[in-house]
């Protein structure tokens, strides 16, 4: 008996209130973990947040005055009975500057003698299937005076040396493909009906060589985006199918890059999720580079003429997942940033100048009061739960995520956040 209490002896309280807060953190990742599972598997996952504070109102409703002691008021009014009668459907227009094919029809009968007083039009909206056809180049020869060799008109340049398909085709192929994903097997299908047979593998050869008389057109496109001095920045992952094992995919990487002012997005497709790509397509940007919190990022921050700001979606969404670990912490930062959005929303059409005015008077004071809750509150929570990351994530970029409110461009969340989650 004396050997097991000087056992437990051994143990002291500061290694039991630290085996405790191991064991906490630990239930926390699991069930969180389990949430996350459960919400892949059997439902959406969105973030959409209504607070369930009764004394906080959702955004959209009006403050008004409910007085103590309400008396109750009966109120009589006559309202007309809608009418049940069903409004006749009313046909939509066609546009005019459609082309119209005008077929004139005469009543039966003998019409000999009689007074036209009218006319009544009827239009249907009809579609003639794109059709092949075969553009010839008939150049004439002539031999030249005195027998000196032969004269002939050249061939216009086409899309591809010495190949068959002309431009138009080819745009319609490459859109079909990649705007309407319409596969290539299907498209040979759908020539193959009109009495033209052309392998996929030809129709594939044709993309490759048309997506490369596309190249100047897309480094336009980078180089206009990267001037613009204002670029938002994100990763996604793609599959792809692997070359040397026929069926099987890897994982590759489009490094998306979106200048909101000019409304222009350019994509860069990486092996890897590496710092390579960026560094390689940014060395010569220079401006405001707003990003989520991936450490990909963090050396642009350092560069000499890159402003580095952070999307305040990303922080929200580590609170949104730490609504079932600290629920009345999450929803208390949850609510202040549904403020942020709610300003956002007012902003749009306003001049930069007015932006950054507005800002100034209502969007700091939220967000010095959000630091320093964030700030006495951190050292009540666990480092490692939920709610103790989502605040150590904004803590430690606290001044990337409040760099929109110092130019009126800037924007709190990229548009991309706005309709599809990130990481």
């Amino acid at each position: 008996m004396n050997e097991q209490a000087s056992t437990y002896e051994t143990i002291s309280r500061e290694d039991l209130i630290a085996e405790n807060m191991n064991l906490r953190e630990g239930y926390e990742r699991l069930r969180f973990e389990l949430d996350q599972l459960k919400k892949l598997a059997f439902g959406s996952r969105h973030e959409r947040f209504i607070p369930t504070d009764p004394g906080q109102l959702a955004l959209g409703m009006e403050m008004t005055e409910v007085p103590e002691n309400p008396q109750i008021q009966t109120v009589e009014y006559q309202r007309q009975k809608p009418s049940t009668s069903t409004p006749p459907p009313s046909r939509m227009p066609l546009p005019a500057d459609l082309p119209r094919q005008e077929i004139i029809i005469q009543p039966e009968g003998d019409i000999s003698g009689l007074r036209k007083i009218g006319e009544e039009i009827t239009e249907q909206l009809d579609y003639v299937p794109g059709k092949l056809f075969v553009r010839r180049f008939v150049r004439i020869k002539y031999a030249g005076a005195g027998g000196k060799g032969i004269l002939i008109g050249s061939l216009p340049d086409r899309p591809i040396e010495k190949g068959i398909p002309g431009a138009g085709l080819l745009a319609h192929i490459i859109i079909d493909k990649y705007t309407d994903h319409l596969p290539v097997y299907r498209q040979a299908e759908r020539f193959k009906r009109e009495g033209v047979t052309i392998p996929t593998s030809t129709l594939t050869d044709w993309i490759s060589q048309a997506c490369k008389l596309l190249e100047p057109l897309g480094d336009t496109l980078r180089k206009l985006a990267l001037a613009s001095g204002y670029l938002q920045a994100d990763e996604t992952p793609i599959k792809v199918l692997d070359r040397d094992k026929k069926g099987s995919t890897h994982r590759g990487y489009y490094w998306v890059y979106h200048a909101p002012q000019e409304k222009l997005v350019f994509f860069d497709y990486q092996e890897s999720r590496g710092r390579e790509g960026p560094r390689q397509q940014l060395q010569s940007f220079k401006g405001y580079l707003q990003t989520d919190g991936y450490q990909v990022y963090e050396e642009f921050g350092n560069a000499r003429d890159i402003h580095h700001l952070c999307c305040m979606a990303h922080a929200r969404r580590m609170f949104s997942d730490a609504k079932d670990n600290d629920k009345a912490r999450a929803e208390y930062v949850l609510g202040r940033i549904q403020e942020l959005y709610a300003i956002e929303r007012r902003l749009k059409g306003k001049s930069e100048d007015e932006i950054v005015t507005i800002r100034a008077a209502e969007s700091l004071p939220i967000l010095n009061g959000l630091k320093t809750w964030m700030v006495e509150n951190y050292p009540a929570v666990l480092p490692q739960s939920l709610i103790g990351k989502a605040i150590a994530y904004s803590l430690q970029r606290w001044e990337k995520l409040t760099l929109y409110t110092h130019q009126g461009m800037l924007q709190l969340i990229p548009i991309r956040s706005r309709t599809q989650s990130g990481r």
